[in-house]
């Protein structure tokens, strides 16, 4: 039976290329000694197959890729060395058996052959995510095939399941190819005040934690990290990483890191993960996968019955493509009589993932109203993909009724927690809530009413607040 012989976490700069760099890779001088380790063993490995995890191919917010032709090339030309160059096959028939374990398990996953990307208009050329380790790799070692898959924006539970996918695909009958793991991925891009991003103190935070936990093989800690901490690092490894550790899932093994440095505000680390063998009391990551899971719905049953009926309204149509039907005998009366706007929000993670409402009322009471609006935000917000059922066990809803809106005398009696506003002008309408993360002034508040209704400051137009009774 063939095996994962090893997972390795190595990062991507082009700088360290010779041929970019001319002479300030000499300043990462530790990542290249310890990339140099990696690829002898590599070599002493020998692995048939190479799985190379990208975040820098094309990448869908809701959908691995995995590269299915017969051949990947490119080259660094966009960072000004078009001669360094290589090309790869692909090992096919493992490509399309990842594909097909993850879609049975209900990861979203599809291929991406040349008709796919000629039909959307996707690049099929090697990212330098790929091509900067592989550069090192080669060096060493040419005997291997390639799978190139790119990270996706799934939550990291979905994102470690496919790399459990993925070791069942190496493992399974038909395949005898070992192989070896590479997650392409840098940490935080925020660790000095002229690197990409400028600094935030959270950067360095982010790093050391992320090294403490993968040193100590902490597979629970790396998937429940802070998600704020994680966007304030702005890191972008360690999606890549989550599904390497999923392919050592059953395995106990070994984490060495080999270097860490950050001369250009950027964090490099390089880190080789060894399997040992089976466990015999089942899943590294059993409890994070099973304990620290919030089933949402029965959150929502002890709770508010406008969330409830939100999430209920939505999930039916996921599941049946069909609108809810009212059922008066589980929803109070103040619902079914009260006629209002109302907005259903969907955030996920923290971050908003859908919002769409009613300024005045459309149905015959406010429980049809959420049901419709519920479903528009889920699948018709043009700012996000539509949710699928996958994302369920992450989402949060709240709904705000509306109450009357009313003129503003002045924008000094605006209070933003308090008070959303509504801006006219014309058949342009913009409205925004109240209490929103990160909106702190009435002019914000204005501004980004103005702009989502289409309306430049400078154009006369009408603004309102309005009170809310928020659910959530």
């Amino acid at each position: 039976m063939a095996k994962v012989m090893g997972v390795y976490l190595m990062p991507h700069p082009p700088i360290i290329i010779p041929e970019i760099g001319k002479g300030a890779e000499k300043r990462i001088q530790k990542t290249i000694d310890a990339l140099e380790v990696c690829c002898n063993s590599i070599l002493y490995k020998k692995p048939k197959t190479i799985v190379l995890i990208s975040p820098h191919g094309h990448v869908l917010k809701d959908h691995m890729l995995v590269m299915t032709k017969e051949k990947m090339k490119g080259n660094l030309a966009r960072f000004g060395a078009s001669m360094v160059s290589a090309a790869y096959e692909i090992d096919l028939n493992l490509a399309k058996e990842i594909v097909n374990r993850a879609v049975f398990n209900k990861i979203p996953c599809m291929e991406l052959n040349d008709e796919i990307a000629f039909n959307y208009n996707i690049s099929t050329l090697l990212d330098w995510g790929t091509l900067v380790p592989l550069y090192f790799v080669s060096k060493k070692y040419q005997d291997f095939k390639l799978i190139h898959v790119t990270v996706s924006m799934l939550n990291y539970d979905l994102l470690y399941k496919f790399g459990m996918a993925v070791q069942e695909a190496i493992e399974s009958k038909d395949n005898s190819c070992d192989t070896v793991i590479i997650c392409s991925g840098d940490l935080s891009h925020v660790l000095a005040d002229n690197g990409p991003y400028g600094f935030n103190p959270q950067g360095p935070v982010l790093d050391s934690k992320i090294i403490e936990l993968l040193e100590a093989c902490d597979v629970n800690g790396l998937l429940g990290l802070d998600k704020n901490l994680i966007e304030e690092g702005k890191e972008c490894g360690l999606r890549s990483l989550i599904i390497g550790l999923g392919t050592l899932e059953g395995y106990s093994f070994t984490s060495k890191i080999l270097s860490y440095e950050a001369p250009f505000g950027v964090g490099y680390a390089v880190a080789c993960l060894e399997p040992i063998a089976k466990i015999s009391d089942g899943k590294l990551s059993g409890k994070f996968l099973t304990e620290n899971r919030i089933n949402m719905d029965n959150f929502a049953v002890i709770n508010d019955p406008y969330v409830k009926l939100a999430r209920k309204s939505l999930k039916h149509y996921l599941q049946s493509g069909k609108i809810l039907k009212v059922e008066h005998k589980e929803i109070p009366s103040e619902m079914l009589t009260r006629r209002a706007g109302v907005f259903v929000s969907i955030k996920k993670g923290g971050k908003l993932r859908g919002c769409i409402g009613t300024i005045n009322p459309l149905r015959k009471n406010v429980a049809e109203e959420i049901i419709y609006n519920a479903v528009s935000a889920g699948t018709e917000d043009s700012r996000f993909a539509p949710i699928i059922v996958n994302e369920w066990d992450e989402l949060v809803f709240s709904v705000d009724i509306l109450k009357e809106p009313y003129p503003v005398k002045s924008v000094a009696d605006i209070n933003v927690k308090k008070h959303g506003v509504i801006v006219k002008s014309g058949r342009r309408t913009g409205l925004l809530l109240p209490d929103i993360e990160g909106i702190d002034t009435p002019q914000e508040q204005i501004e980004i009413a103005l702009e989502k209704a289409g309306i430049k400051t400078k154009e006369l137009y009408t603004l309102e607040c309005f009170e809310v009774e928020r659910h959530k």
